[in-house]
C-alpha cells in the first residue's frame, strides 16, 4: 500500500471519528428525541445526519492527499539523494527541509556521504601511494641492473676491447705503409675497435648514470666533462654560469645532459661537443651541440625512446626541448626552463 492511500485512509477514518464525536456532542448537549429528528434536521438543504458524515469524509480526503503528496515528495527527494550518493556524487540540502523534522535526517544524510567521500579519498591516497612505492621497487631494481650489467660490461667486454686495441696499435705501429691491402684492412680493425670502445664507453655512461649526490649542476656537469675528456678523444668547450636552482631542476638538466650526451658519444661520431648552461631573460637554458654526423628529423627518430624521454623530463620542470639536427651538420639539443622565484611561488 502506497503512502498516499494510506494517508488518504487514515485521514477519513479520524474524519469518521470526528463525525461520531461530533454526534455524541450535540446528543449531550442538545438531546433529540429519536434518530429521525436528525434526518428531519436539515442543513444546507440536506439531512443533518448526512451533511456531517459527507463533509468529514472531504475533509479526511482532502487532507489525506495533502498530507500524502507532502511525505512522498520528501521521500522521493530522499530516494533522488541516495540514488546520487550511490552513483558517487554530492546531493544538496532541499531549501523546504530546512528548519523541519527532515532537517535532521538530511543533515546525517549529509555526513555519511561526508564519510563516503573521505573514505574514497583515503582508498584513492592510499592507492597511488602504494603505486608509487611499487614504482620505486621498480625503478629501484633497474637501477641495479643497469648498474650490474654496467659493471660487467666494464670488467669483460670493455677491458678486452682495449686490449684489441692495444694489441692492434703494436701491431699496425711498424706497418707504415696503407698502400698493401693487408695494413689497409689491418688499420680498419683498429678503427672499428676504436669506434667500439667509444660506443661501450658511452653505453656505460647510459646504464650508469651518475648522480649529483649533493653537488650543485655546475658541478656535476664539470665532473662529467673531466671524466668524459678522460675516456673519450673529443673536444669539449664549455660556458656554465653559476645560477641557483630548485634540486628537482638541476636532477632533470643533468639527467637530460647525460642521455644528449650519450647519444652523441653512440651515434653522432663527432670530434667536437659544446655545453651551453646559461641564464637569459628570465630563462634558464641547456644547449649541447655537436659537429657529428646529424640526422634527419623524421618521425621515426622524433619518437625514439631518448628523444621522448628527454622531453619528458623538459615538460616535467615546466620546459620545452627543441633538437635541430642536419646531416653531415650536425645536432644541436637546446633546453629552456622558466625561472620561478621564490616570490613567484608564494604569490601563486
Amino acid at each position: 500500500m502506497s503512502i498516499l492511500l494510506r494517508s488518504v485512509l487514515l485521514s477519513i477514518a479520524v474524519s469518521l471519528l470526528t463525525a461520531i464525536l461530533v454526534f455524541i456532542a450535540v446528543y449531550r448537549v442538545n438531546p433529540f428525541p429519536n434518530w429521525a429528528y436528525l434526518w428531519d434536521r436539515q442543513l444546507f438543504g440536506l439531512p443533518f445526519v448526512l451533511v456531517v458524515p459527507a463533509a468529514s469524509l472531504v475533509l479526511g480526503v482532502f487532507f489525506g492527499l495533502l498530507h500524502g503528496s507532502a511525505v512522498r515528495r520528501q521521500l522521493k527527494q530522499v530516494e533522488e539523494a541516495l540514488r546520487e550518493m550511490e552513483n558517487g556524487r554530492s546531493f544538496h540540502l532541499p531549501l523546504q527541509a530546512q528548519g523541519t523534522e527532515m532537517d535532521a535526517l538530511w543533515k546525517r544524510m549529509k555526513n555519511v556521504q561526508r564519510q563516503v567521500t573521505d573514505q574514497a579519498r583515503a582508498s584513492q591516497k592510499l592507492a597511488n601511494e602504494k603505486a608509487e612505492d611499487q614504482e620505486k621497487i621498480i625503478q629501484e631494481i633497474i637501477s641495479r641492473e643497469r648498474h650490474r650489467l654496467a659493471r660487467e660490461l666494464h670488467d669483460s667486454v670493455s677491458q678486452q676491447l682495449f686490449a684489441a686495441s692495444m694489441l692492434m696499435s703494436a701491431i699496425n705501429e711498424p706497418r707504415e705503409s696503407e698502400e698493401v691491402p693487408e695494413n689497409r684492412q689491418l688499420k680498419l680493425v683498429e678503427q672499428m675497435i676504436h669506434q667500439s670502445q667509444l660506443e661501450m664507453r658511452a653505453l656505460l655512461l647510459h646504464l650508469r648514470p651518475a648522480a649529483l649526490k649533493g653537488k650543485s649542476l655546475q658541478e656535476g656537469i664539470k665532473e662529467l666533462l673531466a671524466e668524459l675528456v678522460q675516456k673519450v678523444p673529443i673536444e669539449i668547450h664549455t660556458k656554465i654560469e653559476e645560477m641557483p636552482l630548485d634540486k628537482g631542476v638541476e636532477d632533470h638538466l643533468f639527467r637530460i645532459l647525460q642521455e644528449s650526451v650519450s647519444n652523441t658519444l653512440r651515434h653522432a661520431k663527432a670530434t667536437s661537443l659544446e655545453i651551453l648552461l646559461i641564464e637569459r631573460e628570465g630563462l634558464i637554458i641547456l644547449r649541447v651541440a655537436d659537429n657529428g654526423v646529424g640526422f634527419a628529423l623524421d618521425e621515426d627518430k622524433a619518437g625514439s625512446y631518448g628523444l621522448q624521454n628527454m622531453q619528458e623530463r623538459a615538460l616535467e620542470i615546466g620546459g620545452a626541448m627543441k633538437v635541430v639536427s642536419l646531416p653531415d651538420k650536425g645536432t644541436r639539443l637546446e633546453v629552456k626552463v622558466p625561472v620561478i622565484s621564490v616570490e613567484d611561488g608564494k604569490n601563486d
